[in-house]
């Protein structure tokens, strides 16, 4: 399980294979400077809501994968996480199969 850590106050878990799904379509969006938002459902732990944050080229954004091996992308899963970037609700976290895929917020005083 990796994490997302955005902007030095909040920081998302989410397993390595989402999170390097994710990087790519994020990356992809802020090398144009194009600023978007990303949400999740949050964990059972985190009583099972939706989370929302902002992401924008001029802040830190770090991740950070607990296997050192990257893994494969998936072509098909990525597009639709690159088209629901390009769209009005933002980029909405879903795994492979194109359900909602839940991830851990850390807050840092947000």
């Amino acid at each position: 399980m990796g994490y997302l850590a955005y902007d030095g106050s909040a920081r998302v878990s989410f397993d390595d294979v989402v999170l390097a799904h994710l990087e790519v379509a994020i990356i992809a969006k802020l090398q144009r400077k194009e600023s978007f938002a990303l949400t999740w459902r949050e964990s059972r732990a985190n009583g099972s809501g939706r989370s929302t944050i902002w992401l924008d080229s001029t802040l830190p954004i770090r991740f950070h994968y607990d296997s050192p091996r990257p893994p494969a992308i998936n072509r098909e899963w990525l597009r639709r996480l690159t088209d629901a970037a390009n769209s009005n609700g933002g980029l909405i976290v879903l795994d492979e199969d194109g359900d909602l895929c839940a991830g851990t917020s850390h807050d840092r005083g947000i």
